[in-house]
């Protein structure tokens, strides 16, 4: 995408994770703790929502100048904002090594991605996950049917000779795999998984939604059709995401959203429908989400080979080590032969309601994790954790003092316990007359936004 204006470069960095990779938006915001006092916010929970690059805030700002409605206006800026748009298409379309026939339909999000592709799915074919789907990649595909949900093995070996036998035994149509967990950042053999399929003759769907923020990923490369990912995971939560890959599915399958900008003739008897990708984007299109999420890949390709994954490593070795000494503490694993991870820690602590550890941290640390069953219940089912468990997560903008934070918290709350009283409000642990404010809400009641707290359909 052309650079709306020229931002500064990225800060020097002289050993991984002593200095954010990228910088972001917020980065030094002080909250208000319960006990009294103020604290720089720690975020952990990059796996939900990423913080937006200050890159990707900048390119924002100077678009809004140029702002107006796109593909049908004769003026100016018209002209100037479908460029705009038409550009973060192919900027996205390149960032996931997409072939020159490959299509990149603009969505709101991962979910809303794997549900477009969902109704392209020729009715009656087969689709094959594994249970260790995040919601958004399993839930679409339930409802569509026939659907086979395999169960993953304690192995990588396993779940690959799992899935090459049921690939045998059964024609599917697609075979729909996460790029990385969202609960432990694992991943399978992108490349194998691809071979399998291919000689089964099933088409392979990436769920790149924790994979491509984190790591290079390319469809020519890898061999896979499809991939689907989110701006609000990619430092760029301004509601765009995508769905890239083989148009033929796309041209075919009936229209996402029936509306202006979808069509090429239109009478009261018939339609004549678009092509992929204006076939699914109905309606005014979220030019500055594109725009943001172009930004971002941008700047996250423009990263020197190797240095968003020494980054994590680095936090990610500190974070394990860290927590792995914590009496009562248990890492979660889905496969004990798993390949380096993206950096995505799952964890629980003996004895402990997460959700009250998770308000603690809040509440008396400033720092933000995440807590429950991560719209992955069958996988939390299988590690042995139904009722749920914590989560912290690192990205582009967070530092070993972030991590060395969270571990010296939860090395206080298990030699002390909390300071404060906590009581749950529908469903969620809060402080006890909780005396901080919250900003930009109009002082809402805590329990009205507690309610709103949970894995919705936004968190994908």
């Amino acid at each position: 995408m052309p650079a709306l204006l020229d931002c500064p470069p990225a800060p020097a960095v002289s050993r991984p994770g002593l200095r954010p990779l990228l910088p972001v938006v917020g980065a030094d915001t002080e909250v208000p703790l319960v006990p009294g006092g103020r604290t720089r916010y720690t975020d952990l929970d990059s796996a939900a929502s990423s913080r937006a690059l200050v890159s990707v805030a900048d390119q924002v700002a100077a678009a809004l100048q140029l702002y107006a409605s796109v593909h049908r206006g004769a003026g100016y800026l018209s002209q100037v904002s479908t460029a705009l748009y038409e550009s973060a298409r192919e900027t996205v379309a390149r960032f996931v090594g997409a072939r020159d026939d490959d299509v990149c339909v603009l969505t709101r999000h991962t979910t809303d991605a794997l549900n477009l592709l969902a109704g392209c799915v020729a009715e009656g074919a087969a689709v094959l996950v594994l249970d260790c789907e995040h919601h958004a990649d399993l839930l679409p595909w339930q409802r569509r049917g026939p659907v086979t949900v395999l169960p993953t093995a304690p192995t990588v070996v396993g779940t690959l000779r799992a899935l090459a036998a049921e690939l045998a035994r059964t024609p599917y149509a697609l075979l729909a795999v996460t790029g990385a967990s969202n609960v432990t950042g694992e991943s399978l053999p992108l490349e194998e998984v691809v071979a399998l399929a291919r000689a089964a003759g099933a088409r392979v769907l990436v769920d790149g939604a924790q994979l491509v923020p984190h790591r290079a990923f390319s469809l020519a490369a890898t061999g896979a059709d499809y991939v689907v990912l989110s701006g609000h995971k990619t430092y760029a939560p301004f509601g765009a995401g995508a769905l890239v890959g083989r148009r033929d599915w796309l041209d075919a399958g009936p229209a996402y959203l029936a509306g202006g900008g979808a069509v090429h003739e239109v009478s009261v008897a018939e339609t004549a429908w678009a092509p992929a990708p204006h076939r699914h984007e109905g309606g005014s299109p979220n030019v500055l989400g594109a725009v943001a999420l172009a930004a971002a890949c941008e700047a996250l390709a423009a990263l020197p080979a190797g240095a968003l994954e020494g980054h994590e490593r680095a936090l990610r070795e500190r974070l394990t080590a860290g927590l792995g000494a914590l009496p009562g503490v248990r890492l979660l694993r889905i496969w004990a032969d798993s390949a380096e991870p993206t950096g995505v820690v799952g964890f629980t602590v003996e004895g402990a309601d997460p959700g009250l550890v998770a308000a603690y941290l809040s509440a008396e640390h400033g720092i933000g994790v995440r807590d429950g069953r991560f719209c992955a219940h069958p996988l939390l089912a299988r590690l042995g954790v139904p009722e749920g468990a914590l989560r912290a997560s690192v990205g582009v903008g967070s530092t070993l003092d972030d991590v060395d934070r969270l571990v010296d918290a939860l090395a206080r709350y298990l030699a002390d316990g909390p300071r404060n009283r906590y009581e749950l409000v529908a469903g969620r642990w809060q402080p006890v007359d909780d005396p901080r404010p919250l900003a930009g809400l109009g002082g809402a009641d805590p329990a009205v936004v507690a309610r709103g707290a949970g894995c919705g359909p936004a968190t994908r």
